[in-house]
């Protein structure tokens, strides 16, 4: 055949590309679940008698978004564009509008008289002898809303024939914090920079803030406070407050609101008082000045979130106040206009005595805020985690949620995964909060079932306000979490702010649908994988209770089992030679337990009614102890673990069953950031099974733990430039040591040769990836170069360890007795080109 000139390759590569269905070119995923891909043909079908024109009956900027979203929704997935107009309808039409619009069109239409502020209604009626869609609302936010809710029908094929879909959100509070600093960094965020801040200021291009604010409009999300819980006081200065009304301009149109963290101190450290007490009169009229301020540039302002008296942040203690009056002197500064006050439930004392066995941290928000109930003004809400220590794997409801009766409560949810992979490890969250969300509390004998969601909407003991708060924490990634799987949960969490009765199962498949398409194998692959993904990433770090047993005066990563342990910061599993788990009882441990309703306390103090999965959180047992299961607690230990990264390995095979069938640019990122979780489940199986067995003494009764065939520890190769080091932790190398190079050497090698029997066999190389420079690495094979590769992540860590070990796999090599495996290392910077071992086994398919 004779070969084609370059030009006309380039040609035709073009024609391939522009020939290739849009769903298969590369996608960034900034688009996230809005992507209104093209339907196929069988699916426009049920849409051929929609109507081809949109009349809005409003003007505002949130009906001009409303317009503007259908227009290309419709385009999008259907290949039609809406043709606007302002009139009454003669013809086919999308009608938009709030009620008293409709009223005063007029139009012989029977309007609902059920809907709530931001609640919607989508009818399919008849007009003058044309099918039309009307959407309307109470408010102009709510058609936008139902707009979404349309757009999301037709991408799910849902048919819209007859149509009478009315909706009212679950609770008035659908709010999202952002963890971001005024320079730009984020606390807890993996996906990036600020959207909001850069170098001390709002940023310049606030483009992907309004594309943000669309995302959480499309969910039902009424407000978002942009910048840390850490609160920078600077954000209340009058220079920065004009920068922050740009911010509210950008959200306004999206129908979400500006809110700000605060720092408690403010008064004192930007306000020129020589005091922040609360029951101080030039404190209070601070705060009011402040808030008018605030008001008159930005006059749909949301409120303020406050974090005091937690973790170093100064609050109402420095005076010998309650958080009460902190919360109220706040409090009645916005309530003129209409602004709410967001005071967390995060306060505990992280100096606590760990020696002391009945100090516990898990008690702190109960403790701090229960004898305090109905002591909130009105537009105050006490905003709790869902569990009483902190975003943990698995934690039982916060008791606080129980516990109050008179004041506004919001649960706070963490989108942004910070104890549980950091959007490194997929790890779907909806199964989790659900469990939260349904647990009966038993908070009131006379209300029947006093589920969580329900307390927190207010609806039990009929308050005020109240409802969902999530820990977001977008980036400026284009795919915004730095993981495109993660986007699941932010999409979860605010399907469940609107709707808390929704299952995982619903949601996931809402989302996997609207993110990936209908293709029947990728969304029932990737729900499966979403579905399992908690479960999986528990059993290889935390299970039965233990929660996240991480480096938790860290960085919140890695495995570093003793971290948890022997520190103010509270006290999470106290395992030694005898047994492991924290005593909470009422009769021999710290009397946490006390703090839940009565039904719940019987069931939690007993030890053989707590479930297995928090046994080890409510009580101190044996390793022997047998769980309901019929496994000891030491074996589960060890065959959760197992379990776990046996699964994370079928992930990255499940995914590679997707090749051609999500776009190259997606397919390959998601490929490797599982194929990267892979690897670190198996950091933390080790890491956990070795410290249990050399603590526990009792072997693994599958002889798996602390028995690694086709593995060559560094220590046993012979070395050039490399010595060993010991690692610390311990458990987060194989044998706790590691091969390290010289700080002046260019290269370094280690060396072997393979005693196995001759065939085809896949090479993990397991390395430490520090983010203080980018080492390079080779492996030769019987002298002959394999692979080569940049240890050039970005991990949370300048340190060997657990979280930055990192396994390189190459595929299918053969090998025959006696052929020498080399591995060399280039440092650079602070990365040192240190590894840990060699693992050979028989290739996969």
């Amino acid at each position: 055949m004779r070969s084609m000139a370059p030009g006309a390759l380039l040609v035709i590569s073009l024609l391939a590309f522009l020939a290739a269905p849009a769903s298969l070119r590369a996608q960034s995923g900034i688009d996230a679940w809005l992507r209104y891909a093209p339907l196929d043909d069988s699916a426009k079908l049920l849409y051929k008698n929609l109507p081809r024109r949109i009349i809005p009956l409003g003007s505002t900027a949130l009906m001009r978004s409303a317009q503007q979203e259908l227009i290309r929704g419709i385009r999008g997935m259907l290949g039609v564009t809406l043709q606007s107009g302002s009139y009454v309808p003669r013809g086919d039409a999308f009608i938009l509008g709030t009620l008293a619009e409709v009223r005063a069109a007029p139009l012989a239409i029977a309007l609902p008289a059920d809907l709530d502020d931001d609640g919607y209604s989508i009818q399919s009626l008849t007009l003058a002898s044309h099918p039309c869609i009307l959407i309307t609302a109470r408010n102009d936010r709510g058609v936008l809303f139902g707009v979404f809710a349309l757009l999301r029908r037709i991408a799910l094929g849902q048919p819209l024939a007859e149509l009478n879909d009315r909706q009212n959100p679950y609770a008035p509070v659908r709010w999202v914090n952002q963890w971001d600093n005024l320079d730009g960094s984020i606390e807890r965020g993996y996906g990036g920079r600020s959207i909001f801040f850069d170098s001390g200021s709002v940023r310049s291009d606030l483009t992907r803030v309004g594309d943000y604010a669309r995302l959480l409009a499309s969910l039902g999300i009424n407000a978002c406070a942009i910048n840390n819980v850490n609160a920078d006081p600077r954000i209340l200065t009058p220079e920065f407050i004009p920068q922050l009304a740009r911010v509210a301009a950008a959200f306004r149109h999206w129908g979400v609101r500006l809110a700000v963290a605060v720092d408690f101190s403010s008064p004192k450290s930007i306000g020129g008082l020589d005091t922040f007490d609360p029951l101080d009169p030039r404190v209070s009229a601070w705060w009011r000045n402040k808030t008018q301020e605030i008001y008159a540039a930005i006059p749909d302002f949301a409120g303020f979130v406050l974090k005091a008296d937690s973790e170093g942040r100064l609050g109402p203690s420095a005076y010998a106040r309650t958080h009460a009056d902190a919360s109220n002197m706040i409090a009645r500064a916005l309530k003129p206009h209409g602004g709410l006050l967001f005071y967390r439930g995060f306060v505990y004392d992280h100096h606590l005595d760990w020696r002391n066995l009945k100090n516990d941290r898990a008690r702190a928000a109960y403790d701090n805020f229960q004898p305090l109930d109905g002591q909130f003004d009105s537009n105050v809400i006490l905003q709790i985690k869902n569990g009483p220590i902190d975003f943990q794997v698995r934690e039982p409801a916060s008791p606080l949620f129980g516990a109050l009766q008179k004041t506004n409560e919001a649960i706070e949810l963490q989108i942004t995964q910070e104890y549980t992979g950091q959007a490194r490890h997929l790890c779907f969250l909806v199964p989790m909060w659900k469990e939260v969300l349904d647990f009966d509390a038993h908070a009131s004998s006379a209300a029947g079932p006093t589920p969580v969601k329900a307390i927190v909407a207010g609806k039990i003991f009929h308050l005020p306000s109240g409802g969902f708060v999530g820990v977001s924490n977008v980036g400026a990634d284009a795919n915004w979490l730095g993981n495109q799987l993660s986007m699941a949960n932010l999409y979860g969490f605010g399907r469940l702010a609107w709707n808390p009765d929704l299952s995982a199962n619903e949601i996931v498949d809402e989302w996997t649908r609207m993110t990936f398409g209908n293709n029947p194998h990728v969304t029932t692959t990737i729900e499966a994988m979403q579905l399992s993904s908690w479960r999986t990433y528990e059993n290889y770090t935390g299970p039965l209770g233990l929660q996240t047993l991480t480096d938790i005066t860290g960085n919140h990563y890695g495995p570093s089992v003793e971290a948890s342990e022997q520190n103010g910061w509270g006290q999470w599993h106290r395992a030694d030679a005898d047994g492991v788990g924290m005593d909470r009882t009422v009769a021999t441990g710290t009397g946490y337990i006390g703090q839940y309703q009565p039904a719940v306390a019987k069931l939690y103090e007993s030890l053989a009614d707590t479930p297995d999965d928090l046994l080890l959180f409510f009580h101190h047992v044996p390793y022997t102890y047998v769980l309901h299961s019929g496994k000891t607690v030491i074996q589960q230990i060890y065959d959760s673990h197992y379990q776990g990264a046996e699964a994370a390995d079928e992930y990255v095979r499940q995914w590679k069953s997707l090749e051609g069938l999500i776009d190259d640019q997606r397919y390959s990122e998601i490929l490797m950031q599982l194929e990267y979780q892979a690897g670190a489940a198996q950091v933390w199986r080790d890491a956990i099974c070795n410290w249990f067995l050399r603590v526990s003494g009792i072997a693994d009764e599958k002889g798996r733990a602390g028995h690694f065939p086709g593995r060559t520890e560094a220590e046993a190769m012979a070395l050039d430039g490399y010595s060993i080091e010991d690692v610390t932790p311990w458990e987060a190398a194989s044998a706790g040591k590691a091969a390290v190079c010289a700080r002046q050497a260019v290269t370094c090698s280690a060396e072997f040769r393979f005693n196995g029997s001759a065939g085809s066999y896949d090479l993990d190389v397991e390395y430490f990836d520090t983010n203080n420079g980018a080492a390079k690495f080779k492996l030769f094979v019987g002298g002959r170069l394999a692979d080569t590769w940049l240890a050039d992540d970005h991990l949370p860590t300048t340190k060997i360890d657990g979280s930055s070990s990192t396994r390189h796999r190459i595929h299918t090599i053969p090998l025959s007795p006696g052929d020498e495996i080399r591995i060399e290392g280039s440092p650079d910077g602070g990365d040192r080109a240190a590894f840990d071992y060699i693992e050979i086994h028989p290739a996969s398919n």
